[in-house]
């Protein structure tokens, strides 16, 4: 007889996602790399790539889309920093890793790892906006999850251009209203302010 207790990732009893998600997991709790050393801690790691995939899955069902592709795109979006630590360039270098954990599995067909992968390459170009579903739901389900986190804005506002921190709370601003949510008022104020100096830049 089946079991029919959920298995909290316990067991061979898992999804292609599932093992992935686990993989992903265990890599940040077992990573050798301390904090000290990282430009965020392993509690940042397994709490964003968790919630990405759990903000990825509502937006995968709101749109359309395949849920599993979603999961595997947010728990895979930043795998080079949970691997190395660092920030810089992160998505176009995590790609390739994406694709060889994928592979090395057996469990993926090339063109669905040319989906995953696609979008994890992409997922830090927040001010470009493309026809690809699966990379503009990369994009949102990263950026939905950052500003769900008390004070994030100053990140964005001090670590960003003008011209680009304006398009991240553009994007919030809409992700928020498309799930039936209210625009928060700071956002707004800030988008102004950003909108202004962006302004300035170009002249």
């Amino acid at each position: 007889m089946k079991n029919m207790h959920y298995h909290h990732f316990k067991g061979d009893d898992l999804s292609r996602s599932e093992f992935i998600q686990r993989k992903v997991v265990e890599m940040i709790l077992n990573s050798n790399l301390p904090d000290e050393e990282r430009e965020s801690s392993k509690i940042w790691e397994l709490k964003h790539s968790s919630g990405c995939v759990q903000v990825g899955r509502i937006l995968a069902e709101r749109r359309g889309l395949n849920k599993e592709f979603a999961e595997l795109i947010c728990i895979l979006h930043d795998i080079y920093v949970i691997v190395t630590g660092k920030y810089s360039d992160h998505a176009h270098l995590g790609a390739p890793m994406a694709e060889q954990i994928l592979r090395e599995t057996n469990k993926f067909a090339p063109e669905e790892i040319k989906i995953i992968t696609e979008a994890v390459f992409h997922h830090s170009d927040k001010h470009v906006y493309s026809e690809n579903p699966y990379v503009e739901l990369a994009k949102d389900a990263d950026t939905l999850d950052c500003f769900l986190y008390d004070n994030v804005e100053d990140y964005y506002i001090y670590n960003k251009p003008p011209q680009v921190a304006k398009e991240y709370f553009k994007r919030i601003i809409k992700i928020r209203k498309d799930l039936g949510m209210k625009a928060l008022k700071k956002h707004l104020e800030i988008l102004k302010q950003l909108e202004k100096k962006s302004a300035k830049v170009k002249t």
